[in-house]
């Protein structure tokens, strides 16, 4: 199977809203357009899909984080391959892409935060790599 990674524009819209809504995050195509215009348009994000036969089958973001506490790292804001092409490599490509921009930015570190009910992305991680820091909850206040 041969997988295609190309940097994310607005013309994959459509599409990663798609994949977006498989991973329980359903926007709208508007509220995705505006995201990836952003994302796209800022040195501190890349975001890439992987194309199989000219179909996106997969997408992942990741952004500089600057914390006054810790030096600067990449996280993997998100990462989706679609069902049916899961556990064929896709993803280790997608993240491969993204440690290779971190370098490229000559930053040595990617976290990624995940739910603490995927447990097969947690396989998925450790599987390539990444070892767990830490659990924590999330807390927020819609304002």
């Amino acid at each position: 199977m041969e997988i295609q990674l190309r940097k994310m524009t607005m013309e994959h819209a459509q599409d990663v809203c798609r994949l977006s809504d498989q991973l329980g995050y359903p926007l709208s195509s508007t509220q995705i357009e505006n995201n990836i215009n952003e994302i796209t348009t800022s040195e501190n994000y890349a975001a890439f899909v992987a194309l199989y036969n000219l179909q996106i089958v997969g997408w992942i973001y990741g952004f500089r984080a600057l914390l006054i506490e810790s030096t600067p790292f990449i996280e993997i804001g998100g990462l989706i391959v679609a069902e049916t092409f899961r556990n064929s490599g896709i993803g280790k490509k997608l993240v491969e892409k993204i440690k290779d921009w971190a370098l490229e930015k000559a930053i040595n570190e990617v976290r990624v935060r995940s739910n603490a009910i995927r447990k097969e992305a947690h396989k998925f991680y450790l599987n390539n790599g990444f070892t767990e820091m830490k659990q924590q909850k999330v807390f927020q206040i819609i304002l």
